[in-house]
């Protein structure tokens, strides 16, 4: 057992996909960050960690179902020196999308 718990799926695994933003945009996924299930500060980290693996102009979504995770997430783009485009509520979690700039 790690740090965080039984590794469970993979982090950060690359998907690509696609994904619609709420202004009906689509757009292409460079990363999905699965982090339902996780509390803080792994969602915090898994997205540092994936930020720091992606290009300039790539677009990431992290999943998330902790509420402390989504409040924290947006603000702390500033220092990964990424954009938060926004988050999408749905049935099963959130999801969050950022631009890495």
């Amino acid at each position: 057992m790690g740090l965080f718990g039984s590794k469970k799926k993979a982090d950060a695994a690359p998907a690509g996909g696609e994904a619609t933003l709420s202004n009906g945009q689509r757009v292409t996924l460079a990363r999905r960050v699965d982090c339902r299930g996780d509390s803080c500060p792994r969602p915090q980290l898994m997205t540092k960690k994936a930020v720091g693996e992606v290009a300039t102009g790539d677009l990431i979504e992290v999943m998330v179902d902790n509420p402390s995770s989504v409040e924290a997430l947006p603000p702390m783009c500033n220092e990964l020196n990424a954009t938060h485009l926004e988050t999408i509520k749905d049935a099963a979690c959130w999801r969050v999308y950022i631009r890495k700039d």
